[in-house]
């Protein structure tokens, strides 16, 4: 029960930092190059060592390297997101 609470917890900030970028990027119209940057290093890095965060709670897509997106969002919203999310895991 606690696996899947964490990863209700873990969906719910994926979904908060898609929702900035989109806010940020297509609502606001206002280019910040730090968030795109963040964004496409987060999503590169997890591609390309094969970071998937759902699968860590036994979740398969059948779309190719969604698992790996969603985990570069995550890595770009920052360090205190993934180091609060890696705790509560860690204390599973």
């Amino acid at each position: 029960m606690e696996n899947k609470t964490f990863g209700i917890v873990t969906f719910a900030i994926l979904i908060e930092g898609i929702i900035t970028y989109v806010n940020q990027f297509l609502v606001q119209e206002s280019f910040c190059w730090q968030m795109a940057l963040s964004l496409a290093l987060g999503i590169i890095v997890a591609v390309a060592y094969k970071l998937d965060l759902p699968s860590y709670f036994n979740l398969e897509s059948d779309i190719p390297y969604v698992g790996c997106i969603l985990t570069g969002i995550l890595l770009s919203r920052g360090s205190n997101y993934v180091f609060d999310l890696i705790k509560k895991l860690l204390n599973t």
